[in-house]
């Protein structure tokens, strides 16, 4: 089995995942799986598909500036770039961006922050943080429309072979060195988002929480 179809399986098996959770709403998201170091590689989500859906056109492999490395008449992910800031800057291997519902009402809810912070919970031991009352946070930046600006700003808040940014009103960007750890840190997140969200509307209740 070639590399290429090794990874291939690798994300479509993560993509599937995300897909049972409902976490493809539209065509939105993007995913992505490094295939080769030197010279950079890696598939990346095909523009404008039903990501519920498994296809053989669900990727396409693209070099270090996000074009096509091979013939092809699909196009790359409208933000490919952003993944491309991700590999050219850390050792990650796997990248996933999706829209929900609850990261987008937390990415507006503290937007003025610049950063959500969560702690007390024990799913932040999924970012390897074992400390009593942890807290982690998350920045969030301006939903810049041209993909290119969007790129640059993004790229601010890249420090590390693993890590995540809120786009406000559109989505989560995550990264990890393997799939396996992309994916745990993507659903840890989302519960922290959800965890939060439900919070705040039983606080709102008048329920006793904290």
């Amino acid at each position: 089995m070639s590399i290429v179809v090794k990874k291939w399986n690798e994300l479509a098996e993560v993509k599937a995942e995300l897909a049972a959770r409902d976490w493809f709403f539209a065509t939105s998201g993007n995913l992505s799986i490094k295939v080769t170091d030197d010279p950079l590689t890696f598939l990346v989500t095909a523009s404008g598909k039903d990501k519920r859906k498994q296809t053989d056109e669900d990727f396409l492999l693209v070099d270090a500036a996000g074009r096509p490395a091979e013939k092809t008449h699909l196009k790359p992910s409208a933000e490919t770039l952003l993944h491309v800031e991700i590999y050219n800057r850390t050792n990650a291997g796997c990248v996933l961006h999706v829209h929900t519902v609850d990261n987008n009402l937390i990415s507006e809810l503290y937007a003025q922050n610049g950063e959500a912070v969560f702690s007390g919970q024990e799913i932040i031991k999924a970012f390897g943080i074992w400390e009593e009352n942890a807290a982690v946070r998350i920045p969030i930046i301006d939903n810049y429309a041209d993909i290119p600006t969007l790129a640059r700003e993004f790229a601010n808040y890249i420090h590390g072979d693993a890590g995540a940014v809120l786009i406000q009103n559109h989505g989560i960007t995550v990264w990890g060195r393997t799939a396996f750890e992309a994916k745990k840190h993507l659903e840890a997140w989302e519960f922290l988002f959800r965890w939060q969200v439900k919070r705040l509307l039983l606080q709102r209740a008048g329920l006793p929480v904290g």
